[in-house]
C-alpha cells in the first residue's frame, strides 16, 4: 500500500507539472480566450489511471497552481464575494472538476465520455463566472454581434475557446489511448489502488 501511495504521489507530481507546463503553451484566439496544448489531458488521464478520488485530489492541486498563476484575475473583482467567486468558479471548481473524469471508467468510451462531461463542467463554471463577474466588462459588440446580455456574451466568449480545447483534448486522448491504453487502465499498477 505504501509503495502504491508513493507511486501515485510521484506520478501526480509529474502529471501536474506537465499540465502546468502545457498550460503555458497557449494560442490566443481572435475573439478572446486561448487554447492550450492539451494542458488538461495529463490530469484527466491521471484520473482514469488512478480513479476519480485520487484524480480529484490531483486536479485540486492543479487548480490551486492555476489560481496562483492567474492571481491577477482576482484583482478585477469589486468586492470580497466577487473575488471568492473568481477563485471558486474560475479556478478551484473548474479545475477540480476535471478529476471526476475517472468516475466514468477507464475504457476507451469511459475516457471519451469522462473528458466530455468534465470539460463541459469546466465550461459551465467559466460561463457562470463570466455572467456574474466578467459580464461587467462586456463589450457593446462581440463577434460582430450587439451584446445586450452577459449570459450570451459569456456563452460565446467561453464556449468559443472551451469547445476548441475540448475537441483537441478528445482527439489527442483517443490517439494516445491505443498505444498507452494499458497504462491509462492502470494494468501495470498493483491490484490495490
Amino acid at each position: 500500500m505504501r509503495k502504491t501511495t508513493t507511486r501515485f504521489l510521484a506520478e501526480s507530481a509529474i502529471f501536474i507539472a506537465l499540465a502546468t507546463v502545457l498550460s503555458f503553451i497557449k494560442f490566443d484566439l481572435p475573439f478572446g480566450g486561448g487554447v492550450t496544448l492539451v494542458s488538461m489531458l495529463p490530469i484527466l488521464l491521471l484520473s482514469h489511471r488512478w480513479g476519480w478520488q485520487r484524480g480529484v485530489l490531483a486536479a485540486f492541486v492543479y487548480g490551486c497552481i492555476q489560481l496562483l498563476l492567474g492571481l491577477d484575475n482576482v484583482g478585477y473583482a469589486t468586492g470580497f464575494v466577487m473575488a471568492l467567486g473568481v477563485i471558486m468558479l474560475d479556478y478551484i471548481l473548474a479545475y477540480t472538476g476535471l478529476g471526476f473524469s475517472g468516475a466514468f471508467g477507464n475504457s476507451q468510451q469511459g475516457v471519451y465520455f469522462g473528458i466530455l462531461v468534465t470539460v463541459v463542467f469546466r465550461f459551465v463554471c467559466h460561463w457562470l463566472s463570466g455572467v456574474w463577474i466578467w459580464g461587467e466588462w462586456m463589450p457593446d459588440r462581440f463577434m460582430d454581434m450587439t451584446m445586450t446580455s452577459p449570459w450570451i456574451y459569456s456563452l460565446l466568449y467561453n464556449g468559443w475557446y472551451m469547445l476548441i480545447e475540448l475537441i483537441i483534448t478528445e482527439v489527442v486522448a483517443m490517439a494516445v489511448y491505443v498505444p498507452l491504453g494499458k497504462y491509462i487502465r492502470g494494468e501495470d499498477l498493483p491490484k490495490t489502488k
